[in-house]
Parts: structure tokens; C-alpha cells; sequence
């Protein structure tokens, strides 16, 4: 018994390693050129929704300044409690807009609330959604405006570098993206014949006029994994998206091990769609895949410690690349079984919070789940 459990963990290995659009590489990636100048960017305009980001959102102005010249930059300023308006309003750049974010309407999540609102301000033909603490290097949006308009697509997004100093953030967030990768694999996302659709809204370029033609934000209204399902809004409506890994857009948010925690577990069940059954096969398949192999090869779980051996090596293999983009040693991902356990306990205190009546909760709002 022990044994066809070792060999079926062996299977599910080889798959993930083996599988045709591999979701493990880094291919799919957008930097900005080195020799990248100043452009006039007159036909683009940046939503940033911001609430309480005084500590952040001078930098990100600064790094959107550097960009090029006549970029339109809409703050809308979702009823901070700090600050953050007042920080935009003294950065004095030229192009930069504050607008007064009103109550939250039933139904809608905050940050696409704001966007909404910036939405109808949009008077350009291409729309940049940017959170309030990413950092563009210079030449990041000129990158990503050429591999709109060279491309033919209508959606581009770029998950940003995020922050990974801490020996925490090392441990967690690089297999933040590993993990999104094998849900949303990359290149079947940028595939306009799959119906996989990805993006990351950190940092978002797209068409005024398809957005406008999906219905703005309002497509999406209460989509907690609003980047993704924006996606697949455009898709639906006949456009081509593409995503892709950068360290063009940087995140200068620092994160705390329980923010970390609440950041997955805010969306972790809403992935799984709400159902029982498919956290239980979650929780089976990765227990199978990162926990089974390592404790039978540690003599914790009876077996073939070797086979076990070589099925845990076989299964953090496709973990280098991604640590590798980021470098980072990839000694990290022998840790892999220690971060899939952290991240199955995310899901379950996701999970647990539904049944609590919690469906979601972020930056001081909690979104009561339906009854």
C-alpha cells in the first residue's frame, strides 16, 4: 500500500514536470530595455486606487514620472484614514489628479469600486491599472505599451517583483508566484484559443475601448480575484490578453508573516469556487505531491525511503526556475514541502472564515459572505 501511494505521488510529479506548456518556466517574462528613454505617453492614463498609502505612493509617482512626458495619472483616494491624498498633492508632478473616493456600494470590492471611478475620467486610448506600491524602472510602460500594440492584444499585465528580503518573504513569496503559475499556467493564459485567463493587477495595461465594451469594472464588480476574471471578461468578449513575469514592476510593500497569511487566505477558498470537495482533493493532491514523498524518504511513513527520496527531488525541481528569476539560491525549494504546508494551512483558514461568515477581508473592510 505504502508503495502504489509512493508510485502515484511519482506520477503526479512527473506530470507537473512534464506537462506540455509548462507552467514551471519562466519564459513568459517583459523587462524594460536597457537603453530605454523618455516617450511622449499622451495616449495613456494610470487609475491608481490607494487607500492608506501615504507610505508608498510618493515613490510609485516618482517612478511614473520617470516614464516619459503628458502621462495622465488619476489618484482616486479610496477614504484613506492617513495621509495618502495629501502625499500625492505635495509630490507636485505634472499630470497628477486626486480624486475623492465615495462610499462603497453594496456589492462591489473596494479597490474595483475606485477604479470605476477613475474609469470614467479616461479621455485616452490605452488605460494603465497600477496599485499604489508598485514601482515602475524607467522604460516599464513604453515596454509594455510596445508589446501591446506590436502584439495585437487588448490586456497586458505584469506580475510585479514583490518584495523578498526578509528570510520570511524568501521562504513565501516567490512560491506565491510558483503557485499562481500552476493555476493560471502562462502560456495557456496568453493562448487567445484557451479559455485560461490571467492577469496580475498589480500593474495592467489595457484598451480604453474594450474595457469600456465589457462594461468598465462593474463586469467584475465583486470579483475578489478581479484581475484574473477581468481577464477573462476580455477574453469572453473576443480579446487577447497576455501576462508575464517582470522585475520592471517592483512592489515596495514589506509583508509580515501574517500579512502574508491573510493576503492567501483572503482568496484562497473563493479560488476553490466555495466547494468542500475541491479543498478536499486539494488537500489530498498536495499532501500527496509535497508531504507523502519527504516523510517516507524520513522514515516518518512506511515505504521506500529512497524511492521517497528521489519523488521529493523530482517534485521541487520545477520550483528552481522561478527562485532562479528571482535570485535566489535554490537551496530555498528543498523547503518546498515546508511552504506547501504553510500555504494548505492559508487555504483552510480561508476556507474556515467562509463557514464563519467571512467571505473575504482586505486593507480594513470585511466582505460579509452571502446567505
Amino acid at each position: 500500500m505504502a508503495t502504489a501511494i509512493l508510485i502515484l505521488a511519482l506520477l503526479v510529479a512527473a506530470s507537473v514536470l512534464l506537462l506540455p506548456w509548462q507552467p514551471w518556466s519562466t519564459r513568459e517574462s517583459l523587462d524594460a530595455a536597457a537603453d530605454s528613454h523618455a516617450e511622449d505617453l499622451a495616449d495613456v492614463t494610470v487609475l491608481i486606487p490607494a487607500r492608506n498609502e501615504a507610505a508608498v505612493i510618493g515613490e510609485t509617482l516618482a517612478g511614473l514620472a520617470a516614464q516619459g512626458r503628458n502621462l495622465t495619472v488619476l489618484v482616486i483616494d479610496d477614504q484613506s484614514s492617513d495621509p495618502t491624498a495629501e502625499v500625492v498633492r505635495a509630490s507636485g508632478l505634472p499630470g497628477v489628479e486626486v480624486i475623492a473616493g465615495q462610499a462603497l456600494p453594496a456589492g462591489w470590492s473596494g479597490k474595483l469600486w475606485a477604479l470605476e471611478q477613475g474609469r470614467g475620467q479616461v479621455r485616452t486610448p490605452l488605460t494603465l491599472l497600477l496599485d499604489a506600491d508598485i514601482v515602475l524602472r524607467p522604460g516599464a510602460l513604453a515596454a509594455l505599451r510596445r508589446k501591446l500594440q506590436q502584439g495585437h492584444l487588448d490586456l497586458v499585465s505584469l506580475m510585479a517583483h514583490l518584495g523578498m528580503q526578509s528570510p520570511h518573504e524568501k521562504l513565501l513569496l516567490p512560491a506565491f508566484v510558483y503557485f499562481f503559475k500552476l493555476i493560471y499556467p502562462f502560456r495557456l493564459a496568453n493562448d487567445p484559443r484557451r479559455r485560461t485567463a490571467a492577469a496580475a493587477g498589480g500593474c495592467v495595461l489595457l484598451r480604453t475601448v474594450v474595457l469600456n465594451r465589457i462594461g468598465g469594472f462593474n463586469a467584475v464588480r465583486g470579483a475578489l480575484i478581479d484581475d484574473c476574471s477581468l481577464a477573462a471578461a476580455v477574453k469572453a468578449a473576443g480579446g487577447r490578453t497576455w501576462i508575464g513575469l517582470t522585475h520592471s514592476a517592483v512592489s515596495r510593500r514589506r509583508y509580515t508573516t501574517a500579512e502574508i497569511w491573510n493576503m492567501i487566505a483572503r482568496t484562497a477558498y473563493t479560488q476553490l469556487r466555495y466547494s468542500p470537495a475541491l479543498l478536499a482533493a486539494c488537500t489530498a493532491l498536495m499532501t500527496l505531491y509535497y508531504l507523502v514523498p519527504p516523510a517516507a524518504m524520513l522514515g516518518l511513513l512506511p515505504g521506500d525511503a529512497a524511492l521517497g527520496a528521489a519523488i521529493y527531488l523530482l517534485g521541487v525541481l520545477p520550483y528552481v526556475p522561478t527562485l532562479r528569476y528571482y535570485r535566489l539560491s535554490a537551496a530555498w525549494a528543498l523547503l518546498l514541502p515546508l511552504i506547501a504546508a504553510c500555504y494548505l494551512a492559508m487555504t483552510w483558514s480561508s476556507a474556515s472564515r467562509y463557514y464563519r461568515g467571512e467571505r473575504s477581508r482586505w486593507k480594513g473592510r470585511v466582505y460579509q459572505r452571502s446567505p
